[in-house]
């Protein structure tokens, strides 16, 4: 099961609602989510979206999971210290990862293959084993150092998804900017959705 899962990691780059969002379309398209979670991200997700999670992974997961109506077996949570998670070995580990929202440090970190805590290790796994990682970078303005960091993974194949939305599909709320970068995502993992239509399908996007 878990080569067919997906990894999902946040940490502690503003943007949280991105992360959850894309978490719920993940679980409602009917997916199997190894979520990782920075200690950065649980402050985050309080100050963003007003969730205060659990400490202990396994309340936190059963907390989300409900939130989502997701059936239990769907949603795996680990800390960024679970180091016998299936994410940190190349015979266990998911071949799609996500880092939404993605920190330049943690941009950093991958580019370096540090390894320091487990979503580095889960990154570094899935470059090694030729999966698909993608990274939703939020930051502004970018420095040198954050664009080279971006040259060198996409070098070694991740795909460099900044936290940028678009507005041709004339979004009227908040939710519809979030909905776009979770679209692109959902996209490039081969994950049908309806969250936005695509170009050229509609009179509005002429």
């Amino acid at each position: 099961m878990s080569r067919q899962a997906i990894t999902l990691a946040w940490t502690g780059a503003s943007g949280m609602p991105y992360g959850l969002r894309l978490l719920e379309c993940l679980l409602r398209a009917g997916q199997t989510v190894y979520l990782l979670i920075s200690d950065a991200a649980r402050v985050v997700l309080k100050l963003e979206a007003d969730l205060a999670l659990p400490g202990r992974t396994a309340d936190a997961q059963r907390l989300l999971a409900e939130r989502f109506r997701a059936p239990a077996e769907r949603l795996r949570v680990f800390g960024q210290a679970e180091w016998t998670a299936p994410v940190a070995s190349g015979s266990g580990a998911p071949r799609r990862m996500v880092i939404c929202p993605c920190t330049t440090g943690t941009l950093a970190a991958v580019a370096a293959g540090s390894s320091d805590n487990l979503i580095e290790r889960a990154a570094d796994v899935v470059l090694k084993e030729r999966g698909q990682l993608i990274l939703v970078v939020r930051e502004t303005p970018l420095s040198e150092l954050h664009l080279e960091n971006m040259l060198r993974l996409a070098r070694m194949g991740a795909v460099m998804l900044p936290a940028n939305p678009g507005f041709y599909h004339r979004p009227a709320r908040i939710e519809d900017l979030v909905d776009f970068i979770v679209a692109r995502t959902l996209d490039h993992l081969g994950i049908d959705h309806d969250l936005i239509p695509p170009w050229g399908d509609g009179d509005d996007t002429a």
